[in-house]
């Protein structure tokens, strides 16, 4: 029996990163692997849009005066990558935005981290089916995606990470996440979010 479960009357799925500067090949920041996930996230998205639940995007943006520390930790951004107003930090064509669905512009690999983030979820349902739960896929798993997922926690919505539909550069570190996400939350893989969205 899972710890809780959740309904997708009350779902909201977060498309994370997938940002043309992180999966087209030879982009600065280009995580191979997540070229596997957007068939499935693609099929995720179009089942959400299908039966009503809402997708929101999130958009990591970074520059040497916003983002020092991440500056730090990955130098070759200094001078270019996931730039605001370029197309590398735009998602990918396959899994573009539909007009009106919210992308949220994130500086910090938290999406919760100084962003509207908070307020669209709340405002994306009202009265008895306010979203308690979102769905988290995306790239990087350990990364943007946990400190988001951690973060979701933190403000009490319940949290579906999607074990084979999350991705990043090292197996071992992606493993580990998703070992902590079953503390945070819990891990589903795309079947079993499909049969959720049934």
């Amino acid at each position: 029996m899972p710890k809780w479960d959740f309904t997708h009357e009350k779902t909201a799925l977060l498309v994370i990163d997938m940002q043309n500067d992180f999966l087209l090949e030879g982009a600065i920041m280009e995580v191979p692997k997540a070229r596997k996930l957007v068939q499935p996230i693609k099929q995720i998205i179009d089942r959400c849009r299908e039966i009503g639940v809402p997708v929101v995007y999130t958009e990591h943006e970074t520059h040497p005066d916003r983002c020092p520390m991440e500056i730090a930790n990955w130098p070759h951004l200094a001078h270019a990558g996931m730039r605001g107003g370029t197309k590398g930090v735009m998602t990918i064509d396959e899994l573009a935005p539909l007009p009106g669905e919210p992308v949220v512009t994130k500086h910090r690999y938290s999406a919760f981290f100084e962003t509207n983030l908070e307020l669209i979820l709340r405002n994306l349902r009202g009265g008895n089916n306010a979203v308690d739960t979102l769905i988290i896929v995306g790239i990087m798993s350990n990364i943007c995606c946990e400190s988001t997922a951690r973060d979701a926690v933190y403000r009490d919505y319940k949290v579906v990470f999607g074990g084979d539909v999350t991705t990043t550069t090292c197996d071992d570190a992606h493993r580990a996440t998703l070992a902590n996400m079953e503390i945070f939350g819990r891990v589903l893989n795309f079947d079993e979010i499909m049969a959720k969205l049934a």
